[in-house]
């Protein structure tokens, strides 16, 4: 299985681009210059729905790889199409240029300066204005790319809510000022650092930045470390992305079976609770609101019957009249609810609305009918 997987990622990979991207140079103000910048555009976009919107640097590289691997697990895995910026950086000295810190500070310095403030004060608004933009933003960067993203975080409030770092060449004293800077930041966030087998010096600056970060326990920050043995310093750029795209955005698939099993059934908690709280999660910390999948309604239909837990089947039906007001299941999960708590008039007027409605996943009206039927045996209606 994880070997077909691998293929059909492999695949997805290698499939073209261009329908959605396009190139195109930026006019800065900040930077007094012509920036070539790399635009992915998802290709059913609508203005109606709210996209996060990830910058990505060492476009050259790195563009393309998260572009596809947004493409691929939106599409198989369920999670948010999203808008992506590649700034390109390859051409003459940008790169270092771009990232220019003082050595005695750590801290941006000259063009670096520049290049923070063409970032957040003329690209992230372009986009905000010209495409529905949610409030979720993410960083992509290598090297001293992905060190420079560290720098936004110092910000009174960070622009970005997730930071994906590979391999970043720190800046000096980032492994403590960082940790310190995440542990006061209020707001969720989201921060993958993943680093190579081999490290030389910088073994000690990771493995302390590491530890670090792995105790701040702070609400709503989520830290993951990914090491690979096996990758260099020129190919971890390759390694780690989907991992740390789906731990991201983890929470927008549907509902598994193991899901299910481990966390609806043996909660203590009425089981609509559970959607409640997973779907207002989504929109807490990412800023928009995910239209409700038939796959979790079910799921919690399931888990309503498995424990008993027929309360949960009113809200349930309320919310199904909402999400699904043309299909019988809102009124046929609200006839079971009266049917269990002892109401069969109101069980069985229910259940005719519902013969009504569309039909819809293994909900029939021959399901509906034999309610009714069974109902007027029993209390001779």
């Amino acid at each position: 299985m994880k070997r077909l997987f691998l293929f059909a990622i492999g695949l997805w990979l290698a499939l073209p681009l261009q329908a959605q991207v396009k190139e195109e140079i930026f006019e800065s103000f900040k930077l007094q210059e012509r920036r070539s910048v790399k635009y992915y555009i998802p290709e059913d976009y609508n203005p109606d729905k709210r996209y996060p919107l990830v910058i990505v640097l060492d476009a050259e590289y790195l563009f393309d790889q998260v572009v596809a691997t947004s493409k691929f697990y939106s599409r198989f895995q369920g999670l948010p199409e999203s808008l992506i910026v590649g700034i390109s950086q390859s051409e003459g000295d940008l790169r270092t240029a771009d990232c220019e810190y003082e050595l005695t500070t750590g801290l941006p310095a000259d063009k670096g300066k520049k290049f923070f403030e063409f970032i957040g004060m003329e690209l992230i608004p372009y986009m905000v204005s010209a495409y529905n933009v949610a409030p979720f933003k993410m960083f992509v960067g290598y090297d001293i790319t992905a060190n420079f993203g560290n720098y936004y975080l110092f910000k009174e409030r960070p622009i970005f809510n997730g930071f994906i770092s590979i391999s970043p060449d720190l800046a000096p004293e980032m492994e403590s000022r960082l940790p310190a800077r995440l542990a006061a930041i209020e707001e969720p966030l989201f921060y993958h650092l993943i680093a190579e087998g081999d490290l030389g010096e910088e073994e000690g600056r990771f493995s302390q930045i590491n530890t670090a970060l792995k105790q701040i326990e702070r609400e709503g920050f989520t830290y993951y470390f990914d090491r690979y043995p096996e990758a260099n310093e020129t190919s971890i750029a390759t390694y780690g992305m989907g991992k740390a795209w789906e731990r991201t955005f983890d929470i927008f698939k549907p509902i598994s079976p193991e899901e299910y099993r481990e966390k609806i059934l043996t909660s203590e908690e009425p089981v609509f609770n559970y959607l409640e709280n997973k779907y207002q999660t989504i929109e807490t910390v990412f800023g928009f609101r995910k239209p409700m999948e038939l796959n979790d309604i079910m799921a919690i239909y399931a888990g309503c019957r498995k424990k008993d837990d027929f309360e949960s089947l009113k809200p349930l039906s309320d919310l199904c009249k909402e999400e699904y007001p043309e299909t019988m299941l809102g009124f046929f999960f609200e006839g079971e609810y009266y049917e269990q708590i002892g109401e069969p008039k109101k069980a069985l007027r229910t259940f005719e609305k519902a013969f009504g409605m569309q039909e819809i996943d293994f909900l029939t009206k021959d399901m509906a009918l034999d309610k009714m039927d069974a109902l007027k045996a029993d209390f001779g209606f």
